[in-house]
């Protein structure tokens, strides 16, 4: 009876090891998110190759911008890092009779990729992800709804320039556990900024 048990157990044990190896070979395979862009309240470093009087660690102001030695302020908000690498090397240009030594930017810290959450919801606030996260991610992360949310009612705010665009985002069906037909566009990809309102 213990060996049939035990050998009952090692086939379970096999049959459970194989979808766990396929999902990590899934997982290694994983398409990358779309590039991050810089926003207002990320840490940025910033090294020119050989000159280490131009090290930095600099935090983009709210502006959207940050000041740099011999360039002066940079726009950053909006722009991947390597636009910001061109932007310091072409400033840096005429302080060099050869060419600029290679100017390498990274991220720190995403700190500036914020959003909200309000309404009917467990914790409203403002979350600070460090990834990028849909509508659904982002109510999760506020704690899910309250009982008497309106879920087929929720709308996104978004800045756009001087204007804010409202975008509506029906969940009912989908934390009802209907999700055969759900499309990438039913749960948008939230934004720095945007606001998420759950009536």
């Amino acid at each position: 009876m213990t060996l049939r048990l035990l050998a009952v157990a090692a086939c379970f044990s096999m049959a459970v090891a194989v979808p766990a190896a396929s999902i990590a070979q899934q997982a290694s395979q994983a398409v990358p998110g779309p590039a991050y862009r810089i926003n207002p309240g990320d840490e940025l470093d910033i090294l020119v190759w050989g000159d280490e009087r131009l090290q930095r660690s600099v935090r983009v102001l709210p502006d959207g911008t940050f000041a740099f030695p011999l360039v002066g302020q940079v726009v950053a908000a909006g722009r991947l890092p390597a636009e910001l690498e061109r932007v310091i090397s072409t400033g840096l240009q005429p302080q060099y009779r050869g060419p600029v030594p290679q100017v390498t930017v990274s991220v720190k810290s995403p700190a500036g990729f914020q959003f909200s959450v309000v309404g009917k919801v467990r914790a409203p606030g403002t979350y600070t992800p460090g990834r990028y996260v849909n509508t659904l991610e982002a109510l999760a992360i506020a704690g899910g709804p309250t009982e008497f949310a309106q879920l087929g009612n929720v709308r996104i705010l978004r800045k756009s320039g001087q204007q804010v665009v409202t975008i509506r985002v029906r969940l009912n069906d989908t934390l009802r556990g209907e999700t055969s037909r759900l499309s990438a566009a039913e749960l948008p990809p939230i934004e720095s900024g945007d606001t998420l309102v759950v009536p």
